[in-house]
Protein backbone atom coordinates (compact mmCIF):
# COMPACT_ATOMS: atom_id res chain seq x y z
CA UNK A 1 0.00 0.00 0.00
CA UNK A 2 1.18 3.47 -0.67
CA UNK A 3 0.80 6.59 1.41
CA UNK A 4 -2.42 7.37 -0.48
CA UNK A 5 -5.71 6.94 1.30
CA UNK A 6 -7.36 3.61 0.50
CA UNK A 7 -10.18 3.63 -2.04
CA UNK A 8 -13.79 3.41 -0.95
CA UNK A 9 -13.98 -0.04 -2.56
CA UNK A 10 -11.00 -1.28 -0.52
CA UNK A 11 -12.51 0.05 2.70
CA UNK A 12 -15.92 -1.46 1.83
CA UNK A 13 -14.30 -4.83 1.05
CA UNK A 14 -12.42 -4.72 4.35
CA UNK A 15 -15.61 -4.03 6.28
CA UNK A 16 -17.37 -6.80 4.35
CA UNK A 17 -14.60 -9.24 5.29
CA UNK A 18 -14.72 -8.21 8.96
CA UNK A 19 -18.51 -8.36 9.21
CA UNK A 20 -18.68 -11.68 7.37
CA UNK A 21 -15.96 -13.13 9.60
CA UNK A 22 -17.81 -11.98 12.73
CA UNK A 23 -21.10 -13.42 11.47
CA UNK A 24 -19.48 -16.73 10.53
CA UNK A 25 -17.71 -16.96 13.89
CA UNK A 26 -20.96 -16.24 15.73
CA UNK A 27 -22.84 -18.80 13.61
CA UNK A 28 -20.16 -21.41 14.25
CA UNK A 29 -20.13 -20.87 18.00
CA UNK A 30 -23.92 -20.79 18.16
CA UNK A 31 -24.34 -23.93 16.03
CA UNK A 32 -21.51 -26.09 17.35
CA UNK A 33 -20.40 -24.39 20.56
CA UNK A 34 -16.84 -24.72 21.71
CA UNK A 35 -15.44 -27.80 23.37
CA UNK A 36 -12.34 -29.95 23.35
CA UNK A 37 -13.97 -32.20 20.72
CA UNK A 38 -14.54 -29.20 18.44
CA UNK A 39 -10.95 -28.14 18.99
CA UNK A 40 -9.64 -31.60 18.06
CA UNK A 41 -11.94 -31.82 15.03
CA UNK A 42 -10.67 -28.46 13.81
CA UNK A 43 -7.02 -29.51 13.92
CA UNK A 44 -7.70 -32.94 12.42
CA UNK A 45 -9.73 -31.28 9.65
CA UNK A 46 -6.77 -29.03 8.90
CA UNK A 47 -4.55 -32.08 8.53
CA UNK A 48 -7.12 -33.70 6.23
CA UNK A 49 -7.44 -30.55 4.13
CA UNK A 50 -3.77 -30.54 3.22
CA UNK A 51 -4.14 -33.69 1.13
CA UNK A 52 -7.79 -33.44 0.13
CA UNK A 53 -9.53 -31.67 -2.72
CA UNK A 54 -8.86 -27.98 -3.32
CA UNK A 55 -5.34 -28.21 -1.90
CA UNK A 56 -4.32 -25.33 -4.19
CA UNK A 57 -5.60 -22.85 -1.61
CA UNK A 58 -2.73 -23.81 0.71
CA UNK A 59 -0.50 -22.25 -1.94
CA UNK A 60 -2.85 -19.62 -3.34
CA UNK A 61 -3.72 -17.76 -0.14
CA UNK A 62 -0.17 -17.43 1.25
CA UNK A 63 1.00 -16.41 -2.22
CA UNK A 64 -1.62 -13.67 -2.35
CA UNK A 65 -0.58 -12.59 1.15
CA UNK A 66 3.05 -12.46 -0.03
CA UNK A 67 2.11 -10.33 -3.03
CA UNK A 68 0.30 -7.87 -0.74
CA UNK A 69 2.98 -7.93 1.98
CA UNK A 70 6.10 -7.13 -0.05
CA UNK A 71 5.12 -3.58 -1.13
CA UNK A 72 3.71 -2.86 2.32
CA UNK A 73 6.90 -4.02 4.04
CA UNK A 74 9.06 -1.98 1.69
CA UNK A 75 6.84 1.06 2.21
CA UNK A 76 7.06 0.66 6.01
CA UNK A 77 10.84 0.33 5.86
CA UNK A 78 11.14 3.39 3.62
CA UNK A 79 8.97 5.53 5.87
CA UNK A 80 10.30 4.09 9.12
CA UNK A 81 6.69 3.54 10.22
CA UNK A 82 6.22 0.66 12.63
CA UNK A 83 2.91 1.66 14.21
CA UNK A 84 0.86 -1.33 15.35
CA UNK A 85 -2.54 0.27 14.79
CA UNK A 86 -1.63 1.34 11.27
CA UNK A 87 -0.06 -2.07 10.64
CA UNK A 88 -3.24 -3.95 11.52
CA UNK A 89 -5.37 -1.54 9.47
CA UNK A 90 -2.95 -1.88 6.55
CA UNK A 91 -3.01 -5.68 6.88
CA UNK A 92 -6.80 -5.80 6.83
CA UNK A 93 -6.97 -3.50 3.82
CA UNK A 94 -4.34 -5.53 1.97
CA UNK A 95 -5.75 -8.96 2.77
CA UNK A 96 -9.52 -8.33 2.68
CA UNK A 97 -9.83 -9.84 -0.79
CA UNK A 98 -7.68 -12.81 0.21
CA UNK A 99 -9.71 -13.34 3.40
CA UNK A 100 -13.00 -13.25 1.48
CA UNK A 101 -11.61 -15.65 -1.10
CA UNK A 102 -10.28 -17.95 1.62
CA UNK A 103 -13.55 -18.07 3.54
CA UNK A 104 -15.45 -18.77 0.31
CA UNK A 105 -13.07 -21.50 -0.84
CA UNK A 106 -13.12 -23.18 2.56
CA UNK A 107 -16.91 -23.16 2.72
CA UNK A 108 -17.07 -24.69 -0.76
CA UNK A 109 -14.55 -27.31 0.33
CA UNK A 110 -16.56 -28.09 3.46
CA UNK A 111 -19.78 -28.45 1.49
CA UNK A 112 -18.16 -30.71 -1.13
CA UNK A 113 -15.85 -32.81 1.05
CA UNK A 114 -17.54 -32.85 4.46
CA UNK A 115 -21.21 -32.37 3.49
CA UNK A 116 -21.42 -29.87 6.35
CA UNK A 117 -20.59 -26.27 6.96
CA UNK A 118 -18.39 -25.22 9.85
CA UNK A 119 -18.46 -21.41 9.55
CA UNK A 120 -15.96 -20.69 12.31
CA UNK A 121 -13.47 -23.10 10.70
CA UNK A 122 -13.76 -21.20 7.43
CA UNK A 123 -12.76 -17.98 9.21
CA UNK A 124 -9.92 -19.67 11.07
CA UNK A 125 -8.56 -21.22 7.86
CA UNK A 126 -8.61 -17.84 6.13
CA UNK A 127 -6.77 -16.27 9.06
CA UNK A 128 -4.22 -19.12 9.18
CA UNK A 129 -3.62 -19.11 5.42
CA UNK A 130 -3.81 -15.39 4.64
CA UNK A 131 -3.61 -12.97 7.55
CA UNK A 132 -0.86 -14.62 9.58
CA UNK A 133 1.36 -15.22 6.51
CA UNK A 134 0.80 -11.58 5.51
CA UNK A 135 2.22 -10.36 8.85
CA UNK A 136 5.16 -12.75 8.58
CA UNK A 137 5.95 -11.82 4.97
CA UNK A 138 5.54 -8.11 5.68
CA UNK A 139 7.91 -8.35 8.65
CA UNK A 140 10.51 -10.16 6.50
CA UNK A 141 10.12 -7.65 3.65
CA UNK A 142 10.38 -4.74 6.08
CA UNK A 143 13.56 -6.12 7.66
CA UNK A 144 15.20 -6.88 4.31
CA UNK A 145 14.22 -3.51 2.87
CA UNK A 146 15.41 -1.73 6.03
CA UNK A 147 18.74 -3.53 5.76
CA UNK A 148 18.95 -2.64 2.06
CA UNK A 149 18.12 1.05 2.66
CA UNK A 150 20.59 1.27 5.57
CA UNK A 151 23.27 -0.30 3.39
CA UNK A 152 22.58 2.22 0.63
CA UNK A 153 22.64 5.20 2.99
CA UNK A 154 25.90 3.97 4.56
CA UNK A 155 27.44 3.68 1.10
CA UNK A 156 26.28 7.22 0.24
CA UNK A 157 27.70 8.56 3.51
CA UNK A 158 31.10 6.95 2.77
CA UNK A 159 31.15 8.52 -0.70
CA UNK A 160 30.33 11.94 0.73
CA UNK A 161 33.01 11.52 3.40
CA UNK A 162 35.68 10.69 0.78
CA UNK A 163 34.74 13.48 -1.60
CA UNK A 164 37.10 16.48 -1.38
Amino acid sequence: MTARAPSHAAVAMTWLALVLAAVLLAMGVYTYGFSIEIHHRFWSDIADRIHGPMTFRFYLQPTMALIAAIPDGISNARSGDRGTHDGVRQALLATARTLLLGMSIDMIYQYKALDRLYPAEAVMMAVLLALIPYFIFRWIAERLAGWWFARGSARTARREHRAP
